[in-house]
């Protein structure tokens, strides 16, 4: 057996097989290789960004722009709950199950202000999607009614109504406003009228199948921007004060107020019960971090919903925004917040 030199000691030289020095080689390479991994994988930055929070009264402040990592599509939430995404199995079901029954929905915005030019383009792409061929009553609420004329044409089953209400100027204060003019909507004409509501900020538009896949007893709408980002992410309201504050150890998702419902029983009482959380909280000059999203999130962990839909349901194209399959409903007022001053004006937000 031929014998090699390794090295030279005080005492001599050392000889040894070709089979120790194999050996010798083949440690010596997995104890680099030990090495040089954990080295790597100590140097890993966490792959979840900090969301930008909301400062008080609301402006947003950006604390890095980073997309968040999307997770695999769950159908359902820790809860058991629905986790709805449009092209699943689960959700031909639901439309299959849903279609079968036939039902009577509303669909209710709220137009103020210089929101009347978003009401065509959102009535329109909602006639195209919005629950085809399902009775659908769209519900207006304006301080502008003359905004809908001439009125618009509608198919078959569909209606609209409109809802004169007084003129709120400021955003502030018609987020504050919001919750108690829906309860009010709801219990009169709307709970008489039709079986599930879904309140929608107008400045959206539909752009694929909305169906029956969303109904639900209370249904809620993920925030695209905070899905699958880490809980500490989430701007919930933290002041102790607040009606709406919520604790470290509260909260499995955070919701956008761009797209909810469910049945007008389920949203009178998440209405009334946010409105006068609302109220109480201006009695103490209180202004929760995210207006009324700030009372529907704190509402939502302390009555989960039966059904919660994907951020497809409600998306905007920002760095932030996760992917999604298909993009159903976009908001196209906070589309324009995501752009840059140049291109804002560019497509005149």
């Amino acid at each position: 057996m031929a014998l090699f030199p390794l090295c030279k000691t005080p005492t001599g030289t050392v000889r040894v097989t070709r089979i120790q020095l194999v050996l010798y080689c083949f440690l010596l390479s997995l104890i680099i290789y030990f090495l040089h991994g954990r080295k790597t994988a100590a140097s890993v930055k966490s792959p979840h960004p900090n969301f930008h929070a909301l400062d008080r009264g609301g402006v947003m402040t950006a604390r890095m722009v980073v997309k968040a990592a999307v997770p695999q599509t769950p159908v359902q939430t820790p809860w058991g709950a629905p986790l709805v995404w449009g092209d699943t199995r689960n959700s031909a079901w639901r439309r299959a199950k849903f279609a079968q029954q036939g039902i009577r929905a509303g669909l209710l915005a709220l137009v103020v202000g210089s929101y009347s030019q978003f009401v065509r383009r959102f009535l329109t792409s909602a006639e195209i999607y919005f629950l085809p061929g399902q009775m659908v009553t769209y519900y207006i609420l304006t301080d502008s009614p003359r905004s809908l004329d001439p009125p618009i044409e509608l198919g078959p089953e569909r209606q609209l109504k409109v809802v004169p209400v007084a003129e709120l100027p400021g955003w502030d204060r018609l987020a504050h406003r919001r919750m108690a003019l829906l309860a009010d909507a709801i219990k009169d004409p709307i709970s008489s009228e039709v079986e599930y509501i879904f309140c929608a900020d107008i400045d959206q538009e539909f752009v694929a199948p909305v169906g029956e896949e969303i109904l639900g007893d209370l249904v809620a709408t993920l925030h695209p921007e905070l899905y699958g980002m880490p809980r500490n992410t989430f701007p919930y309201e933290v002041e102790e004060v607040s009606s709406a504050s919520v604790d470290e150890d509260e909260g499995d998702y955070y919701y956008t107020s761009e797209l909810y419902g469910g049945l007008v029983s389920e949203m009178y009482t998440l209405a009334r019960t946010c409105s006068l959380l609302i109220l109480q909280d201006q009695a103490n000059r209180v202004v929760a971090r995210g207006l009324e999203e700030s009372y529907l999130n704190r509402y939502l962990i302390d009555h989960r919903p039966t059904c919660v839909l994907s951020p497809e349901y409600s998306w905007w194209d920002s760095a932030l925004a996760a992917d999604v399959p298909v993009q159903r409903l976009v908001s196209l007022g906070r589309q324009c917040e995501a752009y840059d001053k140049q291109t804002r004006e560019r497509n005149k937000c």
